[in-house]
């Protein structure tokens, strides 16, 4: 049998196993794709996240889904450091997607780039000084985020280095992380 013939019994035939194994082949196909799509425009294979608290409050909900863009593709524009005109998520500065202390079993935070520090230097008017260089963060969210991530349980004490850094937040989805919340 040739392969076209192969080709045209597989995708004809009425078979209940060949329609699972069609089933399962067009799935992988989908996957493959928005693997490689995902790539392409972030960076990373899985540039999704869902928001798990609501220490963003008002530009990101419980349950919003965040694309993040892989670090090594944009730089971070700090609040204290973007250009008048550079808005993300409807305020200056990026948000930021970090393992806190760089640790890989605990859940991310996705705060903003308040300012950037060097090693020594006062991490906060009349605060510690910092002990190694890195990102100063904290959530938008004026009642529940009082404090720098750093002056809290967060990040205590560790302005976040770029090797923490997962990705930058660029875009949005409202709700769907719901769903993925769920199944945790």
């Amino acid at each position: 049998m040739e392969i076209g013939e192969i080709i045209h019994t597989f995708k004809n035939s009425d078979n209940f196993w060949v329609g699972i194994a069609r089933d399962a082949l067009s799935v992988l196909a989908i996957l493959a794709v928005i693997g490689i799509l995902s790539q392409l425009f972030f960076g990373m294979w899985t540039p999704m996240v869902a928001v798990e608290s609501g220490s963003m409050e008002p530009h990101m909900y419980r349950g919003d889904i965040i694309f993040i863009e892989d670090l090594d593709r944009t730089r971070i524009e700090t609040l204290r450091d973007a250009p008048e005109d550079y808005i993300s998520f409807e305020k200056k500065g990026d948000v930021i997607l970090y393992r806190p202390y760089g640790q890989k079993g605990v859940t991310p935070v996705i705060h903003r780039a308040m300012y950037f520090v060097e090693e020594g230097e006062q991490m906060w008017e009349g605060g510690p000084d910092a002990p190694h260089e890195g990102y100063i963060t904290k959530g938008d969210n004026k009642k529940t985020n009082s404090y720098y991530d750093q002056q809290g349980q967060i990040s205590y004490l560790a302005p976040v280095k770029e090797e923490w850094i997962i990705g930058v937040a660029r875009y949005k989805v409202p709700y769907i992380g719901h769903i993925r919340l769920l199944l945790s």
